[in-house]
C-alpha cells in the first residue's frame, strides 16, 4: 500500500497533464498460494471474475481520489499484454506505449515515472508560451 499511496501523491501532481488508471491484475500473493505476512488483505487467489472484481473493490478503496480502479479479466489479457506481474508503470499516448517501467517490485521506479511527467509538463508549457510571427 505504500506505492499506492506514493502514486495517489504523483496522481495529484501531475493531474494538469496526465489522467491516471489502476489495473488490478491477478493476486501476486494469494493467502493460498505465495502468501506475504505483511499484505494487509488477505485474498486468495481468485477463481472466478466475480472474486477478482471484490478484490478490486478492496484496491478502489485506496486508489487516489479521482484514480478508475478496473480489473482485468480471467483470461489475464491486460496482464499479458503489458507485462505487468507484480506491478508495473506505463504512461499510454494516443494509444502508444511511450514510457515503460521495469517490472515490479525491483522495477517499480516511482521517481522515473515523476521525471517523464515532469519533461512532458516542461515540453508542454514550452509549446503554450511559443511566440508565433506573422
Amino acid at each position: 500500500m505504500t506505492r499506492l499511496r506514493a502514486f495517489g501523491r504523483l496522481v495529484r501532481r501531475y493531474a494538469d497533464v496526465a489522467d491516471a488508471l489502476l489495473v488490478y491484475i491477478e493476486e501476486a500473493h494469494p493467502s493460498d498460494g505465495w502468501a506475504s505476512s505483511d499484505a494487509p488483505y488477505q485474498i486468495p487467489r481468485h477463481r472466478c471474475l466475480e472474486e477478482r472484481l471484490r478484490a478490486a473493490r478492496l484496491m478502489e478503496r485506496e486508489a487516489p481520489p479521482g484514480c478508475p480502479v478496473v480489473a482485468d479479466g480471467m483470461e489475464n489479457a491486460a496482464n499479458a499484454a503489458y507485462g505487468a506481474y507484480f506491478d508495473r508503470l506505463y504512461i499510454v499516448q494516443d494509444g502508444k506505449v511511450v514510457y515503460q517501467g521495469g517490472r515490479g517490485p525491483e522495477g517499480y521506479r516511482i521517481s522515473e515515472l515523476r521525471d517523464w511527467l515532469d519533461e512532458y509538463r516542461r515540453r508542454l508549457r514550452e509549446k503554450r508560451d511559443a511566440v508565433v510571427h506573422m
